[in-house]
């Protein structure tokens, strides 16, 4: 009898128990394109109450849960509430269930202890190889962006193994991960605002388990072309030049189209020795603006050369973004030069006439 108290006893406490320990994951393949548009409205049919993620939050309010959330996804909901565009010619149909969704994820996590996971739900084995650094800030991001998006404090523990899958990125998607993740860190160096933080947290969307082959591609791409837009932001004209003296004061024009302002060095060299182009040093370009520069050129030889411009940051000679050539063809010739050349014909002169001297003194005699 005894047993039989206890057996049932158990049995009675197991789903208690289980409830205790129930994980709720509100993790997606990524929806919106990072030039801003979504691909399609495949994310609103989620939010539905019947969609996935709607079953997972339009339930009644529970105890013992723990909520494991994608602050990047929060973000694509919540821009999803406001006015929001699709890259196909369809009507956008998901701001009314978007703003209903995010309501409900509140008032549903209410009292129970929410986990963010890295940003993006990055495959964490993937971005410890190919950023481990990197996959530290996502991790401070997404915990950052989460609590914001829900008003309240968040845990963030890197340390547990929230995340699952693997992402099945190929060699060349890795490469281009990396090559615009190392872009956007020279980038950052100089300039410090949220659009540059956010995108390059967004990187670590490419690496979720939760991308097929085609979204793997797609949104690479995509990255790329986003990427390549914010490095232009911060650029120097390039340009050709003509010039007709020895030593002349020529514009160079650095625009900044960031929305604060930047400081930095640029680096003149020439790809030969025909001119002399000096350096700038701690150059403050003003916020959505153009500065122009001027150089000082010192030409040593005629002819055409070329010299690379190059935006360094104040405390180091890496570049920031990639550099600018400019053509400089010069019509003259250095005074140095003519002074050199004067002198030899004036000597070349001399040994003519007096080689003739002791050619009539031979003949005299």
């Amino acid at each position: 009898l005894a047993l039989f108290v206890v057996s049932t006893f158990l049995l009675l406490m197991m789903p208690q128990a289980t409830a205790a320990n129930q994980v709720i994951r509100i993790t997606a393949p990524l929806y919106q394109t990072f030039t801003g548009e979504f691909r399609n409205d495949g994310l609103a049919q989620l939010l539905t109450p019947s969609g996935e993620l709607g079953l997972k939050v339009f339930q009644p309010i529970a105890k013992n849960r723990t909520w494991v959330i994608d602050a990047a996804l929060i973000d694509e909901v919540i821009l999803m509430s406001s006015e929001y565009q699709l890259a196909t010619e369809a009507e956008p149909a998901g701001k009314e269930i978007a703003i209903s969704w995010l309501t409900q994820l509140k008032r549903v996590t209410t009292g129970n202890d929410v986990v963010a996971l890295a940003y993006g739900n990055p495959d964490i084995a993937l971005a410890k190889r190919l950023a481990p650094s990197e996959l530290k800030n996502y991790f401070v991001y997404g915990q950052e962006r989460l609590q914001l998006a829900l008003g309240r404090i968040v845990k963030s523990e890197p340390d547990v193994q929230w995340s699952v899958g693997k992402s099945a990125l190929s060699n060349p998607l890795r490469k281009s991960y990396s090559d615009n993740r190392k872009a956007l860190t020279r980038l950052s160096r100089v300039v410090d605002t949220p659009e540059l933080t956010q995108l390059r947290a967004r990187l670590a969307q490419l690496l979720s388990p939760t991308l097929d082959k085609d979204s793997r591609e797609y949104f690479s791409y995509s990255a790329t072309a986003a990427v390549n837009e914010m490095v232009r932001k911060l650029r120097i004209n390039s340009g050709k030049y003509q010039i007709t003296t020895s030593t002349v004061m020529l514009p160079l024009t650095v625009i900044n189209e960031f929305d604060v302002d930047v400081t930095v060095d640029i680096a003149m060299t020439p790809i030969s020795s025909r001119v002399i182009v000096e350096s700038f040093d701690n150059v403050t370009i003003p916020a959505n603006s153009k500065k122009q520069l001027e150089m000082n050129v010192d030409v040593v030889a005629p002819g055409e050369t070329m010299v690379s411009a190059l935006i360094t940051g104040p405390e180091d000679d890496n570049e920031v973004v990639p550099e600018a050539l400019l053509t400089f063809n010069s019509t003259v010739i250095d005074s140095r030069v003519t002074w050199f050349t004067t002198g030899s014909a004036i000597l070349l002169l001399l040994a003519a006439v007096a080689q003739s001297v002791r050619r009539v003194r031979r003949r005299v005699k």
